[in-house]
């Protein structure tokens, strides 16, 4: 990966970018970019950073993103993980013209409020899905409210998860939920391996919606409450509505867009 854009040639010409800044998932050929670009093109510091650049996979980038939420700094992930559909194709030439001339998406997470077995309260935010998963080998049984309003009495599942349309080809595609378009005000309510009703596959809701799991018998079957990689365990309660005050952008070359992306992954086969 590292040949096509980092000769010696490219290496000797240095065209500094203000403001830019470079993280890395860590492994030793992103860090060897990292390292690289930094030389070529400077690094303004992640905490001063107008725009960030990742290097990296999936993961980095919605690591990236939490890091930025709500500070209007885009981010621009070039791809050394293993799928990178958040990410751009790795080059080190031309940066500055890649990104004047990138588009971007913006993102609105889900605000989880959760209540533990203990009686305390917790928050977290998920650019992807919040996810609800039995503990144990017992399945789960919850019920599920929208706007208040009872609408499943009871799912026994191994799980359920809400995603917005940014999440709806992560894991909710692989729980067999509905593609969303990228722009869709709509979000993905889908349970994972249910057992009862067995023929429910779940709900697209309107993304002003506001979804309430309450647990049953959660003494003897534990639920863990998931917001992309913040994970609370023995939940009594979560509710989950979209945050519009929490904005983030991503960046991508011209035609690779997260609404290309998404159209394209619906033909697939």
């Amino acid at each position: 990966m590292l040949g096509s854009g980092l000769g010696s040639e490219g290496l000797a010409v240095t065209e500094r970018i203000e403001g830019v800044s470079f993280v890395s998932s860590g492994t030793p050929e992103a860090d060897r970019a990292a390292d690289l670009l930094r030389e070529r093109y400077g690094d303004s510091g992640f905490d001063q950073a107008t725009t960030v650049v990742a290097l990296g996979g999936d993961g980095l980038m919605l690591q990236t993103l939490h890091r930025k939420m709500g500070r209007n700094v885009p981010v621009y992930g070039m791809n050394f993980g293993s799928v990178g559909f958040l990410m751009n194709e790795f080059s080190a030439d031309g940066l500055s013209a890649r990104l004047a001339a990138a588009k971007p998406t913006h993102i609105y997470p889900l605000e989880m409020n959760v209540r533990l077995a203990d009686g305390s309260e917790h928050r977290a935010l998920a650019l992807n899905e919040v996810s609800l998963f039995r503990m144990t080998y017992q399945a789960v049984k919850v019920e599920i409210l929208v706007d208040g309003q009872p609408r499943l009495a009871e799912l026994i599942c191994d799980g359920v998860l809400l995603s917005t349309p940014a999440g709806s080809t992560a894991y909710n595609l692989s729980a067999h939920g509905p593609i969303l378009p990228i722009d869709s005000p709509l979000l993905a309510l889908t349970p994972i391996s249910p057992f009862r009703p067995r023929r429910w596959r779940g709900a697209i809701l309107n993304n002003r919606a506001v979804v309430t799991f309450r647990t049953r018998e959660a003494d003897k079957r534990p639920v863990s409450a998931v917001a992309d990689n913040v994970e609370f365990q023995r939940v009594i309660e979560v509710t989950v509505r979209e945050n519009r005050t929490q904005r983030v952008t991503l960046l991508f070359d011209p035609g690779t867009g997260l609404d290309e992306r998404v159209l394209s992954e619906q033909f697939r086969y």
